[in-house]
Order: structure tokens, then sequence, then C-alpha cells
């Protein structure tokens, strides 16, 4: 039985920040091209190699900011990844392609996007994969809002659009942490595990909470889960090995 490895990262468009008032002292980052922003994103690319299918947050596809490069392209073509798929949920034109990436050495059978609840700008990606009990493998990549009544109105929808996967992977920056209500009412709904409030993420120059996740459905095995200390945005990468069932296996 071939393990699966799974990471989720928050790259922040390869932008490196170290402490909070960097928020404001290296804003133009966001808006501006940089040198140390490609470097950022070769490094990251070093980290993916070891995966099988990698979700990212807050990349760029190819505006001033990013030096018109996409980056999920690239890092595809760094990390050699075979498939990839770029999701763009705020397109600010020339100055920014905000959203969603996915790279994938195993062949989706399907991809496809799905719009949250609340204001433009949010979004997830579903990835199917085809198994050899005639079963799908759905994995969604998502980015949650930071207000509160918005991302519990995201995190309904999400419920609903999934409960078809009887195997199922959620994974991406939840923007909030395990004791969020709403957060543990999609675990109920869904039937899914692998919330550690020991996993924290955020800020990446000293991890004080949990605001990226992966849940998997009952279905599927947890074989381990860690934070990688790779400090190369605000988030910190957060992995997990899962195994699918005895006997069922991909397509």
């Amino acid at each position: 039985m071939q393990p699966i490895r799974l990471l989720s990262y928050n790259i922040q468009a390869g932008i490196h920040t170290r402490q909070y008032r960097e928020y404001l002292t290296k804003s133009w980052k966001h808006l501006l091209p940089h040198r140390e922003r490609q470097v950022n994103l070769g490094r990251i690319a070093a980290l993916l190699r070891d995966f099988d299918l990698v979700g990212l947050q807050e990349i760029d596809g190819g505006s001033l900011r990013s030096s018109f490069i996409d980056q999920i392209e690239y890092l595809a073509d760094e990390a050699r990844f075979p498939f990839w798929y770029r999701q763009v949920n705020r397109d600010l034109g020339r100055w920014a392609q905000h959203g969603n990436g996915v790279l994938s050495r195993l062949r989706p059978a399907r991809v496809s996007e799905l719009k949250l609840p609340g204001l433009p700008g949010r979004g997830a990606v579903i990835v199917e994969l085809d198994l050899s009990d005639g079963g799908i493998l759905g994995i969604c990549i998502l980015h949650l809002a930071l207000g509160w009544r918005a991302r519990g109105r995201q995190l309904r929808h999400i419920a609903q659009v999934v409960q078809r996967y009887p195997y199922l992977v959620v994974m991406g920056d939840f923007n909030c942490g395990c004791r969020s209500r709403s957060l543990r009412q999609l675990i109920r709904d869904s039937d899914l595990r692998g919330l550690d409030c020991e996993l924290k993420t955020f800020p990446s120059w000293q991890p004080r909470r949990s605001l990226d996740h992966i849940l998997v459905s009952n279905r599927l095995r947890i074989l381990d889960a860690e934070v990688i200390d790779y400090p190369l945005s605000d988030h910190l990468p957060l992995s997990m090995t899962i195994a699918l069932p005895e006997g069922v296996g991909l397509v």
C-alpha cells in the first residue's frame, strides 16, 4: 500500500515575513516585485519535491508583483510536478492575481473550482482521484475568510459540497484555530478527523496558532502529521501522510 504525502502551505506570494511590523514596513512587497521573492520560491520548490500532492494558498498567477511569473507553473516546473492547477480568486489585473494552487504527481481524474460565500476573493479547488474500488478520493484545498461570520458560512458550504466523497481530504488555510465552533461543526457534519491543536503554523517566526489544517475522512489512515520548520512565509507548511484502506489503490 503506497502512502500519499500531502502538504498545505500558505506561501504569501513568496514574501518572507519575519515579524509583525513587517506587515507594515514591507507592505510594498504585496504590490511591487523584489529579488528576494524569486529566491524564496526556489527554496519553497526544494521543499515541495518530497510530496505527492501540494495545496498552496496566496499564490500569484502572474502580475507585476511576481514579475509576471505564474507562481504555480514556476513551482510545478522547479519541483517537477507533472500536474498543476491555478485558481485565481481575486483578479486585480496586472497588479495581482491572488489565489490557490495545486501541484500533483498523481493524475487527477477531474479538477473543479468552488467560489465560497461572502465577499469576492475566497475559493476552493477540489481534485478528484479515481480509486480501484470504483470510488473517488476528493481533495479540497481552500483558503477561508478572516471574519468569523463569513468563515462560518464558507465552512457550512464546504460541508454540503464534499458530503458526496466517502474518501475525503480537506486542507488549507482555515484562518481559525482548532477551537472554532464552525470548524468543529464541519468535522462533525463531514465525519473528518486530524484536527490537532499542537500543530501550530502561525506566525512562522514564533508559531502560536493552528490556522492551517489537514482533515481526512475515517476511511483514510493517518500515518503521520507534522508542521515543518520552513519559515519562508508568515505561515509554516503542514504535512500529512495518509493511506487508503487495504485493497484500495489509485487508478
